[in-house]
C-alpha cells in the first residue's frame, strides 16, 4: 500500500483567487503548477475563483453550497499540494479568494505544503505573501512552502508569464517544493489551540 502511494501522481491543487477572465494570476498559477509537474508526475487541477464564485455567492455555511463547489473544496481538501495564488487587491487577496477559503475545513490542510502566489500592479505589493496569504495558511496549519512567487504587471505578455527572471523563480520554487512533496498522512493529529 505505501509502495502504491509512492508511485501514484502528486494531487496538484492551483487556485488562482483572480476576478476577472483572461487572467495573469492564473496564468501565474498555471505556470507554477506546470513547472511542479515537469519536475514529478502529478495531476494538476486549477480552480478559477471566476467559475466558482456564483456558486459561493449567498451562502454562508458549507452545507448551503451546491455539489459543483463543494467538489471543489474537497480537491482543495485532498490536495498534495496547493498552489494559491490572487492578486492583490487593496494591500490584500481578492474578498471571493478569502471567501472560497472560509469553507475550507479548518484541519483539512494540516501539514499540506501550499505555494504562494501573487500578482501585482508593481513590486510594492510583494510583501503581501508575508503579511496576508502566510498568515492565512499558517490559521490551516499549512506547510506554506519558504519561496512564495510575486509577480507584477511587467512580467507578462499577453497574459502568459513572459519575464526570464519570473521564470527562473518559478523554476526554483519548484525545485524547492519537490522534496517536501509526497502523500498526504493517513492520519493527521492537528493541534486544536
Amino acid at each position: 500500500m505505501d509502495d502504491e502511494l509512492h508511485e501514484r501522481p502528486l494531487r496538484v491543487v492551483a487556485v488562482s483567487g483572480s476576478l476577472q477572465t483572461p487572467s495573469k494570476t492564473t496564468a501565474l498559477v498555471r505556470e507554477i503548477a506546470e513547472a511542479v509537474a515537469a519536475r514529478r508526475a502529478a495531476d494538476v487541477h486549477l480552480i478559477e475563483v471566476t467559475d466558482v464564485a456564483p456558486s459561493l455567492a449567498g451562502a454562508v455555511r458549507r452545507d448551503q453550497l451546491p455539489e459543483a463547489a463543494e467538489a471543489e473544496l474537497r480537491r482543495i481538501e485532498s490536495a498534495d499540494l496547493l498552489i494559491a495564488g490572487t492578486p492583490i487587491y487593496r494591500a490584500t487577496f481578492t474578498g471571493l479568494f478569502k471567501h472560497l477559503f472560509d469553507f475550507v475545513g479548518q484541519y483539512s490542510l494540516v501539514d499540506v505544503p501550499v505555494l504562494l502566489a501573487a500578482t501585482g500592479g508593481s513590486d510594492r505589493h510583494a510583501l503581501t505573501i508575508e503579511h496576508q496569504l502566510r498568515p492565512l495558511f499558517g490559521f490551516f496549519q499549512a506547510l506554506t512552502l519558504p519561496i512564495g512567487v510575486f509577480a507584477s504587471d511587467r512580467d507578462f505578455v499577453d497574459y502568459r508569464v513572459a519575464d526570464p527572471d519570473l521564470l527562473e523563480r518559478i523554476g526554483v520554487a519548484a525545485d524547492r517544493a519537490i522534496p517536501l512533496l509526497g502523500p498526504r498522512p493517513v492520519e493527521l493529529h492537528p493541534s486544536r489551540w
